[in-house]
């Protein structure tokens, strides 16, 4: 596992993206349903990149473009200058939640993508107990998911999203729908890997203050159809503490700002 990030290149390309589907709303039956239009951005490699918005204006959606889940219908998207054209190892995703077999082991749960292609037992086994430890989980390898709570089997998923090594990891809301203390920590647990791994992370929230602990930078998204309506460098430095985060002189500021941009798109959604 890398121990510096580099942020100097890009990683991640998605270009005048547009994605539309055939509506099949009663007000427009055979019409099209834009979902994004004309979305562009740059992530750096070792990036810890936000996206923010209102409901439905399409952050999943580019979360799935980049995974190669969904093809766009105009632009394309590109990994280390490559097309996506479908999933792939180099890219991992986490979601909301954990979705584990619940007959298996942790072990086994963590290791079952590899172990399906053929990857050496051993090789793997070692791996994933390193990632295991990386994520609070060291003697909890021979458990099954109904003896965790909800926010370990979320550090079982990220320990598995991680095992293949990938460059890019791409995260959907995966702590909302843990209580506040949990999602606290989880983020503190998360922050921790990701400085560990020097991974390019696509991080999906709706929650301001999260978006302000975790990212670089945030990208705030327009109503449907999504666009990018504002970036944001944040001032930071890697070194936060939640306790102090709030009392920097500019997070005040940035998270009105923030939540200004989020409720106007969200009232312009709702034609308010």
């Amino acid at each position: 596992m890398a121990d510096i990030h580099q942020p100097d290149a890009a990683h991640i390309v998605v270009e005048r993206v547009s994605l539309s589907f055939p509506s099949q709303g009663r007000s427009s039956p055979g019409g099209t349903l834009t979902v994004l239009d004309d979305v562009s951005l740059r992530i750096s490699k070792g990036e810890f990149v936000v996206l923010l918005g209102p409901s439905g204006c399409g952050k999943s959606t580019i979360l799935n473009l980049i995974a190669g889940f969904e093809q766009p219908s105009h632009g394309r998207v590109l990994c280390d200058g490559v097309p996506v054209r479908g999933p792939g190892p180099a890219r991992g995703m986490v979601f909301q939640q954990a979705n584990l077999f619940p007959w298996l082991t942790v072990m086994e749960n963590v290791t079952f993508g590899p172990r399906m292609q053929g990857a050496d037992k051993a090789r793997i086994q070692h791996e994933a107990a390193d990632y295991l430890a990386l994520v609070g989980l060291e003697g909890f390898q021979q458990h099954y998911p109904w003896q965790l709570s909800g926010g370990m089997k979320q550090r079982v998923a990220l320990a598995r999203a991680w095992l293949p090594n990938p460059n890019v990891l791409l995260m959907d809301e995966p702590f909302g729908a843990l209580d506040a203390q949990t999602r606290l920590m989880m983020q503190e647990l998360l922050l921790a890997a990701w400085q560990k791994t020097g991974t390019t992370l696509l991080f999906v929230t709706h929650d301001v203050d999260e978006a302000l602990f975790l990212a670089d930078r945030v990208l705030v998204m327009s109503a449907r159809p999504g666009r990018i309506a504002d970036a944001i460098e944040l001032p930071f430095g890697r070194e936060r503490n939640i306790e102090t985060l709030a009392q920097h002189p500019d997070y005040a500021v940035l998270k009105k700002r923030i939540l200004h941009r989020v409720r106007e798109e969200a009232r312009r959604h709702l034609n308010l």
